[in-house]
């Protein structure tokens, strides 16, 4: 890992993709805020980098929520995007979380699966035990990793990714995560992020074929030190 003057942590890099570990705040793609999004400030970095002096494609392979920080996946070639996109979309990718969650879960590990309808409009998803219309299937498996003074560490292997699934899960048994509002923790962490950290990732190189395992470190802050 290297970090540049732009505070960009670049955890690894080749030809044919970049990953870096996203800030608490940034944005991985424009949105209506007009913040400069993470995938501005990466091409950038391969502009200056690299000194390319026109366009520098980059390809969105998959995104993390603002308030949330972690492993995000950027394509340097369309072939690589084509290969990486099928490789998440197949849930070829092992992605593992971490979080601080208030409550102990019931259980010391499970496997938690839920229907989550998603709201637009609040651009928020709720999470239902049974089927009801338009619903998605949400799947995922946690284990208790630590027990903090007043919370609770859990590392999180996702099986499915869906929109807020992590957040609106963990809620759903009584277990909101540290600083989401949103989500029904009772305050907001005062850099306005969430205790969620996308920890580590486990692919097959989209070209060359060999397996990568990368991951992040984890945010600056005394309640992750906690963690480690």
């Amino acid at each position: 890992m290297h970090t540049t003057p732009d505070n960009l942590q670049v955890l690894f890099e080749d030809n044919h993709l970049i990953i870096v570990n996203k800030r608490v705040g940034d944005i991985v793609q424009g949105d209506k805020t007009g913040d400069d999004p993470l995938s501005e400030i990466v091409k950038k970095y391969i502009a200056k980098k690299y000194d390319k002096p026109g366009a520098v494609y980059l390809g969105v392979v998959h995104r993390i929520d603002r308030p949330t920080s972690g492993i995000v996946v950027f394509a340097r070639t369309t072939k690589a995007l084509t290969r990486l996109n099928k490789l998440f979309s197949e849930r070829e990718a092992k992605k593992t979380y971490w979080a601080i969650v208030k409550n102990t879960p019931p259980n010391e590990e499970d496997r938690l699966s839920h229907y989550l309808i998603r709201n637009a409009k609040q651009n928020k998803s709720y999470a239902h035990k049974k089927e009801v219309p338009n619903s998605k299937l949400a799947t995922l498996n946690y284990q208790i990793i630590k027990k903090l003074d007043r919370y609770i560490l859990l590392e999180i292997d996702l099986e499915t990714g869906r929109h807020h699934q992590i957040r609106s899960q963990l809620t759903a048994i009584g277990c909101p995560i540290k600083g989401d509002l949103k989500y029904g923790f009772d305050r907001s962490n005062k850099n306005g992020g969430i205790h969620l950290h996308a920890r580590k990732l486990e692919f097959i190189h989209p070209v060359k074929n060999e397996e990568i395992i990368i991951e992040a470190p984890l945010p600056k802050d005394p309640l992750w030190d906690a963690c480690t």
